[in-house]
């Protein structure tokens, strides 16, 4: 299907499922209610966050080493001993294992195409758990199918042999392990890289990437993680969630993307400003830096796009757009995610976050506030 042919049919749909999607009558508890950090710091760094707001911490990564699952080094065996080591203070606290990342998942195509190459996989990847008491692992293989880190091989035969991972992975834990994936959240991975009948009933989670939608490669700005489409956004979380749903996926699976960093492009002309211009990407804040980066001084002013429900800055003297989640977006992502019954939120990650009054606050408030509505 092509992509405008896709978004016409898209507009239909969502019209047709609107009220399945918008009309919540009863919402889910707050115990029911995922709230799934992504990290890539050290384990002491994760201490200084307000971890009884999460529900899963995901150790961001570990990788293939042949066919087996491995950590890579002595710093990141001591994380994730530490993370687990919380659970004690934390008692819900569940900590995953991710494979991959962006640029991390090389050899995946090749390893997970054999019976072999996927049975290794699956022992060694409860062999770590069971070694580091850890409760489930995360698939982040950018991306089954479609072109994802340059040069990484990616084939057709990629969609099955994902299939057929997660199957096994399903079969080898059982349900003493959780299972998880990143899922891309533009429409070409959406419609290409997975089964989802076959996947979505195997799994705990499906985390949307609903981040990067306008990525570092873009010529062109825009909001990298809207929460709804426009004329000029195509790719949103909705698109996403509301794609998926039609496909029946089970919506409490679902748990969206939210993004603690920036984007940032320069050379980006003072016109509409700066959203939907020309430019090239400069750099990626995270968000306990915003203060300093957006300061007042550098030019920056704020602005809400009301049709995609997205925040962006821009200034006019240094040429430069940013785009990003800010507390006001989180609360309206999480509070979507409520109404319509998914999963939970997911975000990229946690070590961007600010110690006290940040992003993950942020998602708390939400969760509380419609919980007291």
């Amino acid at each position: 299907m092509g992509s405008a042919r896709f978004y016409l049919w898209l507009v239909v749909i969502v019209a047709a499922i609107a009220g399945s999607t918008s009309s919540a009558a009863e919402l889910p508890k707050k115990s029911d209610f995922a709230v799934i950090a992504y990290f890539s710091d050290n384990g002491s760094e994760a201490e200084k966050y307000p971890l009884e707001k999460l529900t899963h911490i995901i150790f961001s990564f570990v990788h293939l080493q042949g066919n087996r699952l491995a950590v890579d080094n002595a710093r990141d065996d001591s994380t994730i001993q530490h993370l687990v080591f919380l659970k004690k203070k934390y008692p819900r606290l569940k900590v995953m294992l991710s494979l991959g990342g962006w640029g991390g998942c090389e050899p995946c195509s090749e390893v997970f195409s054999s019976a072999q190459g996927r049975n290794e996989f699956v022992q060694s990847a409860k062999e770590l758990l069971v070694k580091y008491h850890a409760d489930g692992i995360d698939l982040d293989w950018e991306y089954p199918v479609i072109e994802g880190y340059p040069g990484h091989k990616y084939s057709l035969e990629d969609k099955q042999n994902f299939t057929a991972l997660v199957r096994e992975l399903r079969n080898a834990f059982g349900d003493k392990y959780e299972l998880s994936f990143a899922a891309g959240g533009f429409v070409e991975y959406l419609q290409k890289s997975i089964e989802w009948e076959k996947v979505a009933p195997l799994v705990n989670y499906i985390n949307l990437m609903s981040y990067d939608l306008v990525n570092g490669y873009s010529k062109v700005t825009g909001h990298h993680t809207a929460l709804s489409f426009s004329q000029d956004q195509k790719e949103s979380v909705r698109t996403a969630v509301e794609f998926l749903d039609f496909l029946k996926v089970p919506l409490n699976k679902i748990a969206i993307g939210a993004a603690f960093y920036a984007r940032v492009w320069e050379n980006v002309d003072d016109k509409n400003n700066g959203l939907y211009q020309s430019g090239s990407f400069k750099d990626f804040v995270e968000y306990k830096n915003f203060e300093t980066y957006f300061a007042e001084n550098e030019g920056f002013h704020e602005y809400f796009d009301r049709t995609t429900e997205a925040y962006y800055r821009y200034s006019p003297t240094k040429k430069l757009f940013a785009t990003f989640d800010n507390a006001e977006s989180i609360k309206l992502k999480t509070k979507y995610a409520l109404k319509n019954k998914l999963g939970g939120i997911m975000f990229w990650q946690l070590g961007g976050d600010k110690y006290e009054d940040g992003l993950l606050d942020a998602i708390d408030d939400a969760i509380n506030e419609t919980a007291n509505h």
